[in-house]
């Protein structure tokens, strides 16, 4: 619409320069107008017509500005700009043939909507400039013409693709990149870097969009999280993000290993919520790889299915984790919890209870030397374990050496710290004044000296222990509630003070008129630390039904729960657990002594296996920024899933290994956001100098390209005075002071 009455677009007129091409000062436009407008009034006042002088100043301005106006246009009023020469730049034109411009839309597909549409924008450039064209999916491609489109690619790389043709092009005068897609970039590749390399080069990029913004009755599985290892026999909640166009109905979520199903899950899709997060249970099950298929079921319809389905794989590894329990007194809560662990094999539960004073019952040794001399004196001996749980015992009883011990066991080592209730517990035994109580979800300072109270109590669930697995003792929230509701009373518990800010509660305890927290979880350092102020919760296996196991499910989950992720001395993760149509795999590792210092000059080295061929070892190098960090590039060409294993050494010394399982798939990425990324189009445009198109209005491509600022470049005049509403206002300006003469009885 501009254009149509300015003739030039808005980048033109923001670019351009207003100037007058006649060369005739300013200074006679200026005494011509005023000269005009002198005898214009002197014209009015000797007119014999009985005008009242506010009329004859309505009708001055009027003519005034109409033949200054034509004044104006004498002086040829223009536009300087930069534009490129005739036939001295080049114009790249990229055209996406992935495997999502294979989607139809009205009939045809969007490859055949842009096939029909590029010719005649290449026409109109060939006559101006040089024109190469590509096409690009997975790799660029140069092509002839464009008959030359090659079979749908695999997956889409914008970004890296119209790099590629910068880079190419850096000796050439490249005057504009036109991009023609659909915007589904799905190469976790197009972040901050590579947008600052294309803007570097200072070449507008116009890209053209290509499809609709907006799929309809569309199902897609956006995300799937889930933790990479689990602990056998555990339960593993999964989070899935399940994207559809916002409309009602239903659909069911379920979790297969293999062709076995785990779980499964009716779905309600909620109105105007076109994202939308969901839960699922599964079991481990025994260790092995676990190889998850998450599928959500199609609608009536539903047109695009290859995206209702995401593949992950989790390792369930052999062996048990190592939880310390160490307990100051004999009480009912250490019994049921050690019953609790009596059948899980993935556990090992050692304790440590003081029957008298420098006297202990050891439980769950490994062997007759372990803790013989009580609670560890060293560090190396204490991060052996995964967890550590210190029920009513005083503070005063650890050394300060030790006190420094528990709390850098969950700063450095990363293990988990949990602080059972207890008449010699938490702020009765002076755990306010320890050199750990920093790793404390809560504060006790200002607590009253005599914070345990044996009372029965009633526990609530809150919203975040909703959502926690430790809580967890069905997998149907509304069921779950009720459970938690019909729980015993525990027998005492403890006041704990304010809560950290990064501390959340998972249950709460009615103390007299007011709910307080109960049980306290929060991650400090590598690890986290919970406190549950009550030695009590044995109640609930007492007074329940002998076959109810909900309080064993509890403490399982919740035993589990400080086991399950406690990094040992080498770690390894890689940047995605699928690689979806893309071979490229990042490794991290981060790499630890035995005391869990950071370790700087270790030797790294990284296996990975496939499902069949032969095991690849490669070198990793420390990260330029990271103390302790190690990374390495590879490359997993075929589809299947692969075993990594880093090992690190210092010297000779072996300072241990980790494992990591990843999965390859091809022919699925395409599938996924199948609507046109807009978004990224524009930004892709803003921020090169380019602008967005749509395929209806790529008649105007060519000029616009005609005025870029790079490559060689000419300065142009671009004249205003024919411009449609110039004329228009002219047009105007008259026929005003026609209707106001007619009105006012003067014609």
């Amino acid at each position: 619409m501009l254009e149509l009455f300015f003739k030039y677009p808005v980048s033109v007129w923001r670019k351009g320069e207003l100037l007058f091409a006649s060369g005739w000062p300013l200074w006679l436009l200026l005494a011509l107008i005023a000269a005009a407008g002198g005898f214009l009034w002197w014209n009015l006042a000797q007119s014999p017509n009985r005008l009242s002088v506010r009329r004859k100043v309505v009708l001055w301005g009027l003519q005034t500005a109409m033949a200054a106006l034509a004044l104006l246009l004498l002086w040829r009023p223009a536009l300087g700009i930069q534009s490129l020469r005739n036939q001295q730049n080049v114009v790249s034109v990229l055209l996406d043939a992935s495997r999502s411009m294979g989607l139809a839309e009205n009939g045809k597909s969007r490859l055949d909507q842009s096939l029909e549409a590029l010719p005649a924008v290449v026409q109109g450039l060939s006559e101006k400039f040089a024109v190469r064209l590509y096409s690009f999916s997975s790799d660029v491609d140069r092509m002839e013409s464009l008959a030359d489109v090659p079979a749908p690619g695999s997956s889409s790389r914008i970004g890296e693709s119209v790099a590629a043709v910068l880079r190419e092009s850096a000796a050439a005068p490249l005057g504009a990149v036109i991009v023609v897609s659909d915007g589904s970039d799905n190469s976790g590749t197009f972040n901050r870097e590579l947008m600052a390399e294309i803007r570097k080069r200072n070449v507008p990029v116009h890209t053209v969009g290509v499809g609709r913004e907006k799929i309809p009755n569309d199902l897609e599985l956006a995300d799937v999280v889930v933790a990479p290892k689990a602990l056998p026999k555990s339960q593993v909640s999964a989070q899935a993000t399940i994207r559809h166009d916002g409309s009602t109905g239903k659909t069911r979520l379920t979790v297969r290993d293999g062709s076995k199903i785990l779980a499964s899950k009716d779905i309600e899709l909620r109105p105007n919520e076109p994202s939308q997060v969901e839960w699922i249970d599964f079991p481990a099950g025994d260790p092995g790889l676990r190889d998850l298929r998450f599928a959500i079921d199609p609608l009536p319809g539903e047109e695009i299915t290859g995206n209702n389905a995401q593949a992950r794989v989790m390792d369930v590894p052999r062996g048990s984790r190592s939880v310390l329990y160490v307990e100051g007194e004999p009480r009912w809560e250490y019994k049921f919890m050690r019953r609790a662990l009596t059948d899980d094999p993935s556990v090992r539960l050692v304790s440590l209870l003081r029957t008298s004073a420098n006297k202990y019952y050891r439980q769950g040794v490994d062997h007759d030397g372990e803790l013989e001399d009580g609670f560890p004196l060293k560090a190396e001996e204490l991060f052996a374990y995964d967890g550590l749980i210190i029920g009513s015992f005083e503070a005063a009883f650890f050394s300060p050496e030790q006190q420094r011990m528990i709390r850098e066991f969950v700063n450095r080592r990363g293990g988990s710290l949990l602080m059972l209730g207890g008449k010699r517990g938490l702020s009765d035994g002076g755990w306010d004044a320890s050199q750990t109580a920093d790793a404390f979800p809560v504060s006790l300072t200002g607590l009253n000296a005599n914070t345990f109270t044996r009372e029965k109590a009633a526990v609530r669930l809150t919203a975040r222990g909703a959502d926690s697995l430790i809580c967890r003792l069905d997998g149907d929230p509304a069921k779950n509630a009720e459970l938690w509701k019909e729980m015993p009373q525990v027998a005492d518990y403890q006041l704990l003070g304010d809560m950290k800010p990064a501390a959340v509660s998972l249950l709460e305890v009615q103390a007299g008129a007011e709910w307080r927290p109960l049980l306290v979880s929060q991650s400090f350092g590598r690890g986290k630390a919970l406190v549950f102020a009550t030695g009590g919760s044995w109640r609930w296996k007492m007074q329940l039904p002998h076959e109810d196991e909900r309080h064993f499910t509890f403490w399982r989950q919740l035993i589990r729960g400080l086991a399950a992720n406690s990094p040992g001395p080498v770690t390894l993760t890689s940047d995605r657990s699928l690689y979806a149509d893309d071979p490229r795999v990042k490794l991290r590792a981060e790499v630890r002594t035995k005391e869990y210092e950071i370790a700087n000059n270790a030797t790294v080295t990284a296996t990975i296996t496939p499902e069949k061929g032969e095991p690849l070892t490669v070198e990793m190098f420390p990260a330029p920024n990271e103390e302790g960090v190690y990374l390495a590039e590879t490359t997993a060409t075929q589809p299947g899933s692969y075993r990594v294993e880093a090992k690190a050494f210092l010297g000779d010394d072996a300072l241990g290994s980790a494992l990591l399982h990843i999965r390859r798939e091809d022919g699925v990425a395409e599938d996924f956001q199948p609507a046109q990324n807009r978004q990224l189009l524009e930004r892709l445009s803003e921020q090169t100098g380019g602008r967005y198109w749509t395929l209806s209005e790529l008649a105007g491509l060519p000029e616009e390209v005609r005025f870029s600022e790079a490559g060689i470049t000419a300065r142009e005049n671009l004249d205003l005075w024919d411009m449609p509403a110039l004329f228009l206002l002219l047009l105007g300006l008259k026929s005003s002071e026609w209707l106001l003469r007619r009105k006012w009885g003067t014609i």
